[in-house]
């Protein structure tokens, strides 16, 4: 059996990109609002899209267009080219590291735990984020929504992400049913964090653990059965 001196009994820690890693709620907003108001639609406040994230820039757009008035396929089809390319042109306006990310990262690299991350943000989008916000050199392995051509739940992206990362043991921190059920999928541990994009209680995503503020995750995982 492995032994970890550093008392994490992890060697892979891995992240969710949007609403766990980074508030990217401005961004997506602003995209999404740029793209509803091409048919005269009011804008949302940053806030309510939080429960539109998690599933791909499709189906958020889906969702907002859902939730103000309604929407036909010619429309989607339409505006969804117009949100990803304002996006991709203004990805880190507003987007920051959730409190605490930093200092965590920063304990878990100096434990020698190695971080990764696995999104199902697309890698036209990733890459420049991470580059944009400073991080992207902080990862073993990033994985997107469609480097294996196959997103969370599905457990590929996740084994992908692992596999990428060197290997051992990991476990997974997320905000969404994607995040959880795709670690879950993959056999590995999984952490809810409670400050990211929920669209129902963080208990109902069922995962192994959950946190408030990223100053409680080196602790939790210290504490983890070996």
């Amino acid at each position: 059996m492995a032994s970890f001196p550093s008392g994490i009994p992890f060697d892979i820690v891995g992240f969710d990109l949007d609403g766990t890693l980074l508030d990217t709620s401005g961004d997506l907003a602003a995209a999404v609002n740029y793209a509803i108001a091409t048919d005269g639609r009011p804008p949302f406040p940053v806030e309510a899209i939080h429960p539109f994230v998690g599933k791909g820039a499709k189906v958020m757009l889906e969702r907002a267009l859902d939730a103000s008035g309604g929407y036909d396929e010619a429309m989607l089809a339409r505006m969804l080219p117009i949100l990803l390319d304002y996006y991709e042109q203004n990805l880190a306006i507003h987007s920051l590291p959730y409190p605490g990310l930093i200092a965590a990262m920063d304990a878990l690299e100096a434990a020698g735990v190695k971080l990764a991350i696995c999104t199902n943000k697309a890698e036209r989008f990733t890459i420049p984020l991470l580059h944009q916000i400073g991080l992207s050199e902080r990862f073993a392995s990033v994985v997107g929504g469609d480097t294996v051509g196959i997103a969370k739940p599905d457990p590929a992206p996740i084994h992908a992400m692992i596999e990428r990362a060197g290997g051992g043991r990991t476990i997974f921190l997320g905000d969404t049913i994607n995040d959880i059920a795709g670690a879950r999928n993959a056999g590995i541990p999984s952490i809810a964090v409670s400050f990211g994009f929920l669209d129902g209680p963080v208990e109902e995503l069922e995962a192994d653990a959950i946190i408030h503020h990223f100053d409680e995750l080196v602790p939790l995982l210290k504490g983890w059965p070996a």
